[in-house]
């Protein structure tokens, strides 16, 4: 009974303030970075407090640190067990192996091989169990009462939410009283953590919180001011797909947080490329969320704000994805798709076109079988770099001007990109005279 009530007590600033000697045991006091050319982009003047460049790569290991600091001699002989599918799993690793306790993590089987590799490397064991995180916590719970080790909740603890509040009271001293910080918000632990602290210190400072759009259950949650499930997709923003908000986050958001906001795939891809572009970060997509919410105008009036980079373990089997993915969304990698005739100089003046307008082409595929064409006929598929939305407008003028023609009334083919038919494809009636006792007729 005893337990369940510190399991269940809202934590204070007190405890922030307490939490912070035991976390700068391992963590770092992580730099908080300004960019000009994200500024003028945004419109806001940002701040970004680098997380990704903490150990592990993320902020989890501050409310591992104090959890696992506050354990019992008894606890901490018998062990610990969390379960995570990838940052959680590290940080509690390598605060296990700071205080030289045995550890267990369990990881859904389809957990990126990198972040498995990583957990085991600070010593823990690594069990794989289920296809999604529920199922590993689900496991991991079990296992902890069978073995009597202490469970690490990810996110719904208080000491894990003191922990995490001390990314809170760097982002005041480094930023003094800013106008917004830019939480990203999984099961709420982080944001319930800052927004404690900045509520008290700095009333006038907005907190928000984002989310992917493929994954709204906080938003809905907040929205609706009771703690909600909500249907994941698959998403950039992996981090912090979470069926629903922990419940003690949550008590804590609905009092101290102002906004929740929502963002799309293409917006966290675009600041995946621009943070690593601009500001020469690798961040993953949950840490971009909240430059993707300023990229779509979901904060108004941003002022001067704070972005938290959460983390920066990117798998990087998926980086080429989401380049492609950004670049596209900022008008710099593009495809297209051409019906031309097939005969001898069709494809080479396409590509003179391109050429002469500064498309760099990556790619063409040339397709006789299979496409859905009249015989004499080829589909042509183009990728290139442009240089922005404005030269890409400029590319489909001179392809317009060149006499290739939007395919449909929509501009768009099968695949969902630009399609274009060269007008010499089309060949158009011509008039042919009756013979006599005939009408006229037309023959093409």
């Amino acid at each position: 009974m005893e337990l369940a009530r510190a399991a269940s007590r809202v934590p204070t600033v007190g405890d922030i303030d307490e939490a912070r000697a035991v976390v700068s045991r391992i963590a770092h006091h992580t730099p908080l970075l300004s960019s000009r050319q994200l500024s003028d982009l945004t419109g806001a003047t940002v701040l970004m407090k680098a997380e990704n460049l903490q150990r592990t790569g993320s902020f989890k290991v501050r409310g591992a640190m104090n959890k696992l600091a506050s354990l019992t001699s008894e606890e901490r002989t018998r062990g610990v067990i969390a379960a995570s599918a990838g940052n959680h799993a590290q940080g509690v690793a390598l605060a296990a192996r700071e205080l030289g306790l045995p550890c267990t993590v369990v990881m859904p089987e389809a957990a990126s091989l990198a972040k498995v590799q990583a957990t085991r490397g600070y010593g823990a064991r690594v069990l794989l169990h289920g296809d999604t995180f529920e199922d590993a916590l689900r496991h991991a719970q079990q296992l902890g009462r069978d073995q009597r080790l202490a469970f690490i909740h990810a996110f719904d603890d208080p000491r894990v939410i003191a922990g995490q509040g001390t990314l809170g009271l760097e982002v005041l001293e480094d930023a003094g009283n800013p106008d917004t910080v830019l939480v990203p918000v999984g099961g709420g632990g982080l944001i319930a953590g800052v927004a404690l602290v900045v509520k008290e210190r700095s009333p006038r400072t907005r907190v928000v919180g984002v989310q992917a759009e493929a994954a709204p259950a906080a938003v809905r949650s907040f929205q609706a001011g009771r703690r909600l499930r909500a249907p994941e997709e698959a998403t950039l923003a992996d981090g912090i797909a979470l069926a629903q908000p922990g419940k003690l986050p949550f008590e804590i958001m609905s009092r101290c947080v102002d906004d929740m906001v929502a963002v799309s795939e293409e917006a966290i891809a675009h600041a995946q490329v621009l943070l690593l572009e601009r500001g020469k970060l690798l961040v993953e997509g949950a840490g971009a969320v909240g430059l993707a919410a300023l990229l779509e105008g979901k904060v108004p009036r941003p002022g001067t704000t704070v972005v938290v980079l959460s983390g920066g373990n990117v798998d990087l089997n998926l980086v080429e994805r989401i380049l492609e993915h950004g670049l596209a969304e900022a008008g710099r990698y593009l495809s297209w798709e051409f019906v031309l005739l097939d005969r001898p100089g069709r494809l080479s003046r396409l590509l003179a076109v391109l050429a002469d307008v500064g498309v760099n082409v990556l790619e063409v595929v040339h397709q006789r079988q299979g496409a859905p064409l009249p015989v004499g006929q080829v589909l042509v598929q183009v990728t290139g770099e442009t240089r922005d939305p404005a030269h890409a407008s400029q590319v489909e003028a001179a392809l317009t001007g060149a006499g290739y023609r939007p395919a449909t009334a929509s501009g768009r083919g099968g695949h969902g990109v630009p399609r274009f038919v060269d007008g010499e494809t089309v060949r158009k009636p011509r008039r042919v005279e009756p013979k006599s006792g005939e009408g006229s007729r037309e023959r093409v």
